[in-house]
């Protein structure tokens, strides 16, 4: 995925559930949290502890789910994203919810996007990779549930799957 011509290879991704007590649409439908009851195929994007964007692709039969976009491997703008984060280790460029959407670019002004259409462009991959599955990260509710995907292999992750067992969707 790119956005405004930045990104790369999604690697790591987290669902949620408008049933799901980790989930910001849990309790129901808020001004923080619309985009998620809103047509899927949109970017939601919201301010975490205060600090990082967070970039999350609404999705789901049923109003009220997402999936957060944890880490991408940097392969188009790598120069630009380092230049917005300050650093120049590709591995770490993007590799977190919050470092992700400082390289790309990404804030609040763009929660509601389509994601088929510029600036985002969207696809799917020519292979289907294999994945690990694990619990997610940073959560006090619902932990338990296995619901962090990650490119197998990938030395972008955000974390380490300790818990992850390999699976092809």
């Amino acid at each position: 995925m790119t956005f405004d011509g930045v990104g790369g290879r999604i690697v790591e991704a987290e669902a949620y559930h408008h049933e799901d007590p980790a989930s910001h649409s849990f309790t129901g439908m808020r001004p923080r949290n619309a985009t998620m009851f809103g047509p899927v195929g949109r970017a939601y994007v919201y301010r975490s502890y205060g600090v990082h964007w967070c970039l999350n692709f609404v999705a789901g039969e049923e109003p009220g789910s997402a999936v957060l976009i944890r880490a991408l491997e940097p392969l188009e703008g790598i120069g630009l994203m380092e230049e917005r984060r300050g650093l120049g280790s590709p591995r770490l460029l993007c590799s977190g919810p919050g470092r992700l959407t400082q390289a790309l670019g990404i804030t609040g002004a763009d929660d509601g996007l389509a994601l088929d259409a510029l600036p985002f462009r969207v696809w799917e991959p020519e292979e289907r990779p294999a994945v690990i599955v694990g619990q997610r990260i940073g959560l006090t509710r619902a932990i338990e549930t296995p619901w962090r995907f990650g490119l197998k292999g990938s030395r972008y992750l955000s974390r380490p799957f300790r818990d992850g067992v390999p699976r092809r969707p």
